[in-house]
């Protein structure tokens, strides 16, 4: 990996003033007719605006103001994720959002004798290994973005999971979900496990660096590695592979739809921790960052792509992409544990976030 220190102070400098960047020529930009609106202190206050507006009487968070939106992708699957995704841009952002007390409990009812974590609401079937790791990391992250902890000790659900061939059967894209549980819980990730995933990921890499021929599976690689703090392999051919894939528009959505909600943020986050300060990398940053700029609805919040209806969980995704592209110059990215405020978009290239045993140096 290359260093950290020059990509720091390329975005401190492309974060001074408005927190501009215009790295790219005057092109078009996609899903919207005119230039989309790079005002970093309106953004994100239109932003906080938005997600207030999703806040529940019982302290969730809808995926929406519309009552008859049902939410997609993450939102539609678990009503944990508005909730974690409000809680972790709040402090991200330094917000105060509606009663804080109210969201703690809320995450905490969602919680089993056991330790797991269970969808009350959405389509996930809660007693599936899926739901299992989906729900208990986003309750853990959630509770620790609201400053607690979970009530029952979790890690024994996760540890039962790891022990045994359920990462065999589960999604590629759910391999860093294991590290940045133990994260939000503030506890090393054991030795065996990152073995056995990391092994795991290595049997089926691609020569160019990807993982499962898309830059979701891809990116929850790099999110594992830089987690544990070890390079991560092939590097140098996952950007330039997500190079080689970035589209006209400036986004990376190249499979079916369903399949790339969460694209752009997964290819910024590859390229900001991996590519280095290289030009090509840097340009290809900022046209992401105007791709999710084009997602921004007159609501404040964002779609998953250009005309769709604002979603928390596209609200969380293209926003971060904005964060890691130096777009809100009022993000907290010197917080100490930003590794585990969601999917990586505070954490900063180079630095090494491993939680590490007691005394371990």
């Amino acid at each position: 990996m290359r260093s950290s220190c020059d990509r720091r102070e390329w975005m401190n400098r492309v974060a001074l003033g408005a927190g501009l960047i215009w790295l790219v020529g005057n092109e078009t930009r996609a899903g919207t007719a005119s230039s989309p609106d790079r005002n970093g202190e309106a953004l994100a206050q239109g932003t906080r605006d938005f997600i207030v507006r999703c806040h529940r009487d019982d302290g969730g968070y809808s995926p929406s103001p519309d009552p008859k939106y049902a939410g997609e992708s993450d939102t539609g699957f678990s009503d944990l994720a508005a909730v974690t995704y409000a809680a972790v841009l709040a402090r991200t952002m330094g917000w105060d959002l509606p009663e804080r007390r109210k969201s703690v409990d809320f995450i905490r009812r969602h919680q089993r004798p056991d330790g797991r974590f269970v969808n009350l609401a959405g389509r996930h079937d809660p007693a599936s290994d899926l739901a299992l790791l989906y729900n208990t990391t986003q309750g853990v992250v959630g509770l620790r973005s609201l400053g607690v902890r979970p009530e029952v000790d979790p890690t024994p659900v996760i540890e039962r999971l790891l022990a045994g061939n359920a990462i065999e059967a589960l999604p590629w894209y759910t391999t860093s979900f294991f590290p940045l549980f133990y994260a939000a819980m503030g506890q090393p990730f054991p030795d065996p496990f990152r073995r056995k995933i990391a092994g795991h990921m290595d049997r089926h890499q691609a020569d160019d660096g990807f993982l499962g021929d898309h830059v979701a599976a891809t990116f929850h690689m790099a999110h594992f590695f830089r987690l544990i703090g070890e390079p991560t392999p092939k590097a140098a051919r996952m950007v330039a592979r997500v190079l080689q894939d970035q589209k006209v528009s400036g986004g990376w959505d190249i499979k079916e739809p369903d399949w790339d909600v969460h694209a752009c943020f997964d290819a910024v986050f590859i390229l900001r921790q991996l590519g280095g300060d290289d030009a090509r990398v840097r340009a290809a940053i900022a046209k992401g960052a105007d791709w999710a700029l084009g997602c921004r609805n007159a609501d404040g919040g964002f779609g998953h792509f250009p005309g769709r209806p604002s979603d928390m969980d596209a609200v969380y995704f293209q926003f971060g992409t904005l964060i890691q592209a130096g777009y809100v110059p009022g993000a907290r990215l010197d917080l100490p544990d930003a590794h585990t405020l969601g999917w990586g978009h505070a954490m900063q290239p180079g630095r090494d976030y491993r939680n590490r045993p007691p005394g371990h140096p």
